[in-house]
């Protein structure tokens, strides 16, 4: 039989029991998903909790499953108890090419010791939390515990590693670990249960979990082997960012930048700050700055970047998109040492952009898209190819559908036709047959709405007579030339395009989705989160590269989940006929209220980061198999 030689053997087997299911032992557990999913149903629930013995009692077990089959790893599935903490086996794969098995750790408050300042709020508790997952990890991963072993060949060693859902930059709300009312600690990891084939090393398995594990746990999750003087540092850190970003509406603005703020990133593809030697640190323009005082800090200052409309403008390469991005991230604690700590952005703020070819379902694009040849309705558009007028038109309004109020646009990025019709262009092309009513018509409008605009424009002035505030970078420095813009275009001439902004907005519609994915709304979507950007949903891809807020692949896997709990919702009578913006609000207040295992309750699972609901909506409304209807 061909593939059956010696040299072979290994893929003959892995083509005849499956690539890591269940294969021939028949592991394949009620409600498991396949092993490319990033989460699985759990083998039992956290209230069905299995009790064993001691770290020795699991010892023992482990050797004597030595050399057997492979699903007998969840014969230890539950509790055991260590010394100062417990460690818990909430699923054990049933394949050595199954996705890892999950398992957690409980510290006990009496051993875990953690100042209570360090957790009595809110945002404490959570970089705090952050700060630990962060400590663990590096405990694990200077151990090299999270290098995993793989022999050549079918019957050679595999697994052994352990992981940590490690974070980068961003401090936000996570699974890897939280902290109990009473100060206990939990941490969540998951450990490639080591096989030789599919036999089990319960030698080795008792290594990593008996012998190895105290050490991390004792390194990364007790107070007194911390740096105590560095988790302080960090924890302080982030609640003055978040009391700075709580403070900007009381001021009068939708951003603030820090003096002394590292912009610029090691890299584009690092989100590491440039080394100080390389960067310029930002300082305000004295006309716009503004002090705020801080819980930890005391008083900071800073630019202000007031409500109304704040163009970015200067030559190629001056810093732009550097200033921009850092305002996208603003929405986001950091880490002490990044850079942009003292850089705050209302929570609210949405990043649009032009998406050739996206899906959109029943948006009321009018406001800026009507006329369209042949009659077609734009107060209910749909389609699944949008092109890039049409696809930012959408973004815009479905990001005020769900409450945005400020929007980040980048020109280089935005549909030309759709941000500006300069007069020339309006000369030769009438209104009458011309479908799009450019942004900068709207901006104002807008404005009247509450909600505010900041824009990088470096290729068209007409913007400086409908703005507020214009700063100009040169060399990463900021100027504010405000009055010099606005000379500039009553020299040039702006009754063109102030024209155009005398008119209402428009209406923004309210949707409700009444389909998600093809199915029983009880049946679980299976779902992979393959990267940052791109979900498996069910048989589609979801494609999320247009969410440039987007910063970790853990909220992109909370986003998989949010999409089967909405799925699940609006499968229920009572839920029936509810808008998008109440399911999403309702969810953040059970995230508010139960933490991130509401997305899938029973699923304890990780490697779960806190997604906005913005990315949420926009992840539904991407979906090529939602159906949605105005209400």
């Amino acid at each position: 039989m061909s593939g059956r030689g010696r040299g072979n053997r290994g893929e003959y087997y892995k083509n005849k029991y499956g690539r890591g299911n269940a294969g021939r032992f028949g592991g394949g557990r009620q409600g498991q998903q396949s092993p490319d999913d990033d989460a699985s149903s759990p083998s039992y629930r956290a209230d069905q909790l299995r009790s064993h013995g001691g770290a020795e009692d699991l010892r023992d077990s482990l050797r004597r499953l030595e050399g057997q089959s492979y699903p007998r790893y969840h014969d230890i599935e539950g509790s055991w108890q260590f010394e100062g903490f417990t460690f818990i086996l909430d699923r054990a794969q049933s394949d050595p090419f199954a996705q890892p098995s999950r398992c957690r750790v409980q510290v006990s408050p009496q051993a875990a010791l953690f100042p209570r300042d360090l957790w009595q709020s809110l945002i404490r508790r959570t970089a705090l939390c952050d700060y630990l997952t962060r400590s663990f990890g590096e405990a694990v991963s200077a151990a090299g515990a999270d290098v995993r072993t793989e022999s050549s060949g079918w019957h050679g060693q595999k697994g052994g590693e352990m992981t940590v859902d490690t974070p980068g930059q961003h401090v936000l709300q996570r699974t890897s670990c939280m902290i109990t009312d009473e100060g206990g600690v939990e941490a969540r990891f998951t450990v490639a249960l080591p096989a030789r084939g599919r036999t089990i090393l319960g030698q080795w398995a008792a290594q990593t979990l008996v012998t190895n594990l105290p050490r991390y746990v004792r390194a990364g999750l007790f107070y007194g082997t911390q740096d105590a003087e560095a988790l302080r540092r960090h924890v302080d850190c982030v609640e003055d960012t978040d009391a700075l970003r709580k403070a900007l509406r009381g001021l009068g603005l939708v951003a603030f930048v820090g003096n002394g703020s590292v912009l610029p990133r090691k890299s584009g593809a690092s989100d590491q700050p440039m080394p100080a030697s390389e960067a310029v640190p930002f300082v305000s323009p004295p006309s716009l700055a503004v002090q705020v005082t801080l819980p930890r800090r005391g008083v900071v200052t800073g630019m202000g970047i007031r409500q109304g409309v704040t163009l970015i403008v200067g030559g190629g390469f001056h810093g732009k998109t550097t200033l921009l991005k850092a305002l996208e991230a603003g929405i986001y604690d950091k880490v002490p040492g990044d850079g942009r700590e003292l850089i705050a952005t209302v929570p609210d703020a949405v990043k649009v952009r032009a998406e050739d070819g996206r899906r959109v379902e029943a948006t009321d694009i009018s406001p800026f898209i009507s006329n369209l040849p042949f009659g077609k309705d734009t107060t209910m558009f749909c389609t699944p190819d949008a092109s890039g007028s049409t696809s930012q038109a959408a973004n815009i309004q479905e990001a005020l559908e769900l409450g945005s109020s400020c929007l980040l646009l980048d020109e280089d990025v935005c549909a030309t036709n759709f941000m500006i019709r300069d007069a020339r262009m309006q000369a030769l092309v009438k209104k009458e047959n011309e479908p799009i009513t450019p942004f900068i018509s709207k901006i104002r409008p807008l404005l009247a709405r509450g909600v505010s605009s900041i824009l990088v424009m470096g290729g068209s002035g007409d913007y400086f007579g409908v703005s507020d505030t214009v700063l100009r970078m040169a060399c990463y420095r900021a100027a504010d030339v405000t009055t010099e813009a606005h000379a500039i275009d009553q020299r040039f001439g702006s009754a063109s395009a102030l024209a155009q902004n005398q008119q209402s907005y428009g209406t923004v519609a309210c949707r409700s989705p009444v389909a998600i994915y093809p199915g029983s709304p009880s049946e679980r979507v299976k779902t992979t989160t393959r990267q940052t950007n791109l979900i498996q949903f069910g048989v589609e891809n979801l494609d999320l590269s247009g969410l440039e807020q987007l910063v970790e692949k853990s909220q992109t896997r909370a986003i998989a989940e949010a999409l089967c709990l909405l799925r699940g919702w609006i499968g229920q009578p009572h839920m029936s006929g509810s808008s998008l913006a109440q399911l999403l609000k309702r969810m953040d207040a059970e995230i508010d209220a139960k933490g991130l295992d509401a997305l899938a309750p029973g699923l304890i699972a990780g490697n779960f980061a806190r997604p906005r609901v913005f990315e949420i909506g926009a992840a539904l409304n991407r979906l090529r198999t939602v159906r949605m209807e105005q209400r």
